[in-house]
C-alpha cells in the first residue's frame, strides 16, 4: 500500500498482548478501535490523515487480528480496562476516542468510567446501545431468505478467500480496496487442513454479540465530553438474486420500521449526549470512514480543531 509509514508493533496490558498501529505525528493524541471482526489495518488509509496535528493509534482489541485470542473478557468493562492500560504503555494521558461500529460500546464505557482520559469522542456510525436492533431485525422480510450459490470449493489461498467475501457481501465488495486486502490477510489463518478460515473463534464472537450487543445498557457519561456522531443513512441494495415480491416487501420494511428507528437512534443519543454534533450521511455506509471517507475526514478535522467543541 502507499499510505504512510506505520509502526506495528504489540503491548503486553492486562495479562494479555495486543497489536496496535502508531503512524506517529505531534500533537494530542487520537486513537481508533475497530468494529467487531477487524483489525487496526482497517484505518490504514483513513488513520494517517490526521498525522500532521496528532499522534494517530488505532488498537486492535483481544480476540482480533493480531492480539491474543484469550478465552475470556469479552465484555464492557475488561475491554475498557485494555485501552486504559494500552494507553498507560504508551505514556498517554488523555486521548481522543475514535470508535467503528461495536467500538461505540467501548467509547461510552470508557468515558463514563474514565473521563478525566478522554479529551473527545467520535462515533463513526458507532451505536452503544444495540438492544432494540435485534428486535427491529427479526421484523426483516428477507431475515430466512436463502440465496442459492454455486457451491464453492474451501479457499486454499488468501487470494481464494478474498473472492468469497466479495461474492457474499456485496456492500464490502462495492467498497473494496487495498485496505480490504490488508486487512483480510490479518483476520484469517490456515487451519490444520490447509483452509483459509476467519481468526476469531465462534465462541469468542458469540461472547461478544451476547455482552456487547444483546445484553449492555449504556453505562452513563456524567461528564461534558465534546461528542461527534456519524449517522450513514443506510439502504440495503438488492441483487437481481431476489425477486420482485422480496424487493417490494424490503422497501416497504425499510419505510415503515428502518427509518422510524434510524430518527429514533438519533433522537436517544442525543438525549444522552445532548452536547453532541450528529452528522447524518445520506445513502451511506456502515464503514463509512472508507466509502465516505472525504465527508468524514472534512467534518472530523473540523470538529477536532474547534476549541469550544
Amino acid at each position: 500500500m502507499n499510505s504512510p509509514n506505520y509502526k506495528s508493533d504489540f503491548v503486553h496490558v492486562n495479562g494479555i498482548r495486543l497489536h496496535y498501529l502508531d503512524w506517529g505525528g505531534e500533537g494530542p493524541t487520537l486513537i481508533f478501535l475497530t468494529g467487531m471482526g477487524s483489525s487496526a489495518y482497517i484505518f490504514s488509509k483513513f488513520a494517517p490523515r490526521f498525522n500532521d496535528k496528532f499522534r494517530v493509534l488505532a488498537l486492535t482489541r483481544r480476540g482480533h487480528g493480531d492480539s491474543d485470542y484469550p478465552e475470556t473478557g469479552y465484555d464492557a468493562h475488561t475491554l475498557v480496562e485494555d485501552i486504559r492500560q494500552f494507553m498507560d504503555a504508551l505514556h498517554v494521558e488523555k486521548a481522543v476516542l475514535v470508535g467503528h461500529s461495536l467500538a461505540g460500546v467501548e467509547l461510552t464505557h470508557f468515558a463514563a468510567t474514565y473521563p478525566q482520559r478522554v479529551e473527545k469522542l467520535v462515533y463513526l456510525d458507532a451505536l452503544d446501545d444495540r438492544r432494540k436492533e435485534r428486535l427491529i431485525m427479526e421484523q426483516n422480510p428477507l431475515r430466512n431468505v436463502q440465496i442459492k450459490r454455486e457451491e464453492s470449493a474451501p479457499p486454499r489461498t488468501l487470494e481464494e478467500y478474498i473472492a468469497i467475501v466479495k461474492r457474499d457481501i456485496p456492500e464490502f465488495a462495492r467498497i473494496w480496496s487495498e485496505v480490504w486486502d490488508q486487512e483480510i490477510s490479518h483476520g484469517t489463518k490456515v487451519n490444520d487442513e490447509g483452509i483459509y478460515v476467519d481468526r476469531m473463534p465462534a465462541a469468542i464472537e458469540k461472547m461478544m454479540v451476547e455482552n456487547l450487543i444483546n445484553e449492555y445498557a449504556p453505562k452513563k457519561v456524567e461528564a461534558i465530553i465534546p461528542t461527534l456522531s456519524f449517522y450513514p443513512k443506510k439502504k440495503r441494495k438488492l441483487t437481481d438474486d431476489y425477486t420482485d415480491e422480496q424487493k417490494a416487501a424490503y422497501e416497504k420494511f425499510h419505510q415503515d420500521v428502518i427509518e422510524p428507528f434510524f430518527a429514533s437512534m438519533i433522537t436517544e443519543f442525543q438525549s444522552r449526549f445532548p452536547h453532541s454534533k450528529v452528522v447524518v450521511i445520506p445513502d451511506g455506509h456502515h464503514y463509512c470512514f472508507m466509502a465516505q471517507e472525504d465527508l468524514v475526514y472534512e467534518e472530523m478535522s473540523k470538529f477536532l480543531q474547534d476549541a469550544s467543541a
